[in-house]
């Protein structure tokens, strides 16, 4: 009776969960990286080439443009050309919009729709997940944390790979931990599929082979959980074959493009694979520092843009990108970044439970799972955050260590077994920190990828901490347009917006309305302005903190309007700007 109330309870969570998420995806615009998606996705099933967006494997986009594909969509293909660093998905992605316009608005949330599953997936592992391990009310409490997180609500409103890396690499774990509690051939076959789905999804996963064998031999040794050698090494086969399993759904994925390609034959562009020094970006020369040598001549068992994808990304890591943190910028970035990324940006609900179930486990009986199985279930979600905070050469993207959510929130859950040990104090803090956490999160929806909790400030003041895909990634520009189009009376407007190149095409129509005439002009960019003048004026968050500080004088001024959080709206008089302008030691201008 209670799991059939509680799987009815988390049915009902899930599918609330998938409205809200279709909802935010009709409300927002396409993102910066999504506009590279999309071609992407489509140029994989037309021509079966997997060179666009090499940087992240296909599966996830694949989903994405498969309603897109049914229409046949007109993109001009000839724009392509095949180069080791350059990105053409970008390019080809505005000339889609620029040549659809309001029709590819519809295809992107078409796209995003597809992408529903992942969500609907990851909330359902983490239930399934946390009522193996602690119990029904555990269970729905993950799966609660899950659909309201305000980090998975934004991401799912997206067609990029982490919320589905996330959902797919907790479904892979899972099945491992199925596996090395009861080792079965069935069971390693399950594990071994989702491994390669998970690969699939994001290179982040790439952890998971040697931590897979790692735990696995550790678990084993420690608690002398075999009855012989040999059956010790029967384990190790199956093992062994969840690997080559998952190395085959790989090669799927791909259609099994350039797989058994010999090491030596690549050309890798990345310092640690070619061998040879970093150079000007964009100018990096191929080579490969196993050619003529023996490994040189093995043949790799995976597909040759899988290959390339994972040098391409790691080029991105090995030359320092400027970086943004509390409002200092740096060429490079910081060892905590994620850590205080994750403070400030996972809802304060959440962490008051996360902590709550620290302490439980350490002061009282009967809550926590056993040794092995916590092992299991956190030694992802810790190699995840180790090996991205490790990379501090990028420091731009929280969703870097999305993929550890399901494994805290799983962990978290463990609290819930206060209800069925009528514990009613522990129980009682468990339903504040879920309200807390619950209620902080959809006051921000739909606009959950720019949320923020209390600690800095909410929605509204989290700019100041973090920037780009945190909490400015293009994806108010629709509601810019519906602003504009309630008042008329704010053109011409200037703007300094993400995705500037595309915006005006982004929208269906142009932002900037320059009064007729053969004359006419668009209205000055900020950027070309010295100082404050009078006029409307769209800037957005990340444009506020630009590292030039162009824009910077725009915080002086109080905006008129937001759309969603990441665009500020401003109409200036004459007397405001003269204001600042004295405040800037700028001469003041005429009447």
């Amino acid at each position: 009776m209670r799991r059939r109330w509680s799987g009815l309870c988390v049915a009902c969570l899930l599918a609330l969960h998938a409205l809200l998420v279709a909802w935010g995806a009709v409300v927002h615009s396409p993102v910066v990286d999504e506009v590279g998606h999309l071609p992407a996705g489509v140029s994989h099933w037309k021509f079966g080439q997997f060179t666009l967006y090499k940087v992240n494997p296909p599966l996830v986009r694949m989903v994405a443009a498969l309603p897109v594909v049914a229409v046949d969509p007109d993109i001009e293909w000839e724009a392509f050309y095949a180069h080791p660093i350059y990105r053409p998905e970008f390019s080809l992605g505005l000339d889609f919009i620029r040549v659809y316009k309001a029709r590819a608005l519809e295809m992107f949330t078409w796209a995003r729709w597809a992408c529903l599953p992942w969500t609907v997936l990851g909330g359902y592992v983490c239930y399934r997940w946390a009522r193996s391990l602690y119990g029904e009310a555990s269970g729905v409490l993950a799966a609660a944390l899950w659909c309201t997180c305000p980090n998975i609500l934004g991401n799912a409103q997206l067609i990029t790979p982490d919320l589905g890396a996330a959902a797919m690499g907790a479904a892979a774990c899972f099945a491992y931990s199925r596996w090395i509690a009861s080792p079965s051939w069935r069971g390693a076959i399950v594990a071994g599929m989702l491994f390669g789905l998970a690969q699939l999804t994001k290179f982040t996963w790439l952890v998971l082979p040697p931590l897979w064998f790692v735990l696995w031999l550790a678990i084993r040794i420690a608690q002398r959980a075999y009855r012989s050698p040999r059956d010790l090494a029967g384990q190790f086969a199956q093992l062994a074959f969840a690997y080559a399993l998952g190395v085959y759904v790989i090669n799927l994925g791909y259609g099994f493009e350039g797989s058994g390609e010999r090491l030596g034959d690549y050309a890798f562009v990345s310092c640690a694979l070619s061998g040879q020094a970093a150079y000007p970006r964009d100018a990096q020369p191929t080579a490969n520092r196993f050619a003529g040598s023996w490994l040189g001549r093995i043949p790799v068992p995976l597909p040759r843009n899988y290959v390339l994808g994972i040098d391409r990304q790691k080029l991105d890591f090995e030359r320092p990108w400027w970086s943004f943190l509390a409002g200092e910028w740096r060429a490079g970035g910081w060892w905590y970044y994620y850590l205080y990324a994750l403070a400030i940006k996972v809802p304060l609900g959440t962490w008051l439970l996360i902590f709550l179930s620290l302490l439980v486990r350490l002061l009282v009986r009967g809550y926590g799972a056993t040794l092995a199985q916590e092992l299991v279930l956190l030694a992802p979600a810790a190699a995840v955050l180790a090996l991205v905070s490790s990379q501090t050469a990028i420091n731009l993207f929280m969703r870097y260590v999305l993929p550890i959510f399901p494994f805290a929130f799983v962990w978290a859950s463990s609290v819930a077994r206060a209800l069925p040990k009528r514990h009613w104090p522990i129980a009682a803090i468990v339903t504040v920190g879920l309200s807390w956490s619950a209620v902080s999160s959809l006051s921000a929806y739909p606009h959950n990828l720019s949320y923020f909790n209390e600690l800095a400030g909410g929605p509204r003041g989290g700019h100041k901490y973090l920037s780009h895909s945190n909490t400015d990634w293009g994806q108010d520009l629709l509601l810019l347009r519906h602003w504009l189009d309630r008042h008329p009376e704010a053109r011409p407007m200037a703007f300094a917006v993400e995705m500037t190149t595309g915006v005006q095409t982004t929208l269906g129509q142009p932002i900037v309305a320059p009064p007729p005439g053969p004359d006419s002009v668009p209205p000055p960019h900020p950027a070309l302005i010295l100082g404050p003048r009078p006029g409307w004026y769209a800037v957005s968050v990340n444009r506020l903190h630009d590292r030039s500080r162009e824009y910077a004088y725009f915080e002086r001024f109080r905006p008129v309007a937001m759309a969603g959080y990441s665009i500020y709206i401003y109409n200036i008089s004459l007397d405001e700007a003269n204001r600042v302008r004295r405040e800037l030691g700028l001469p003041e201008l005429p009447g």
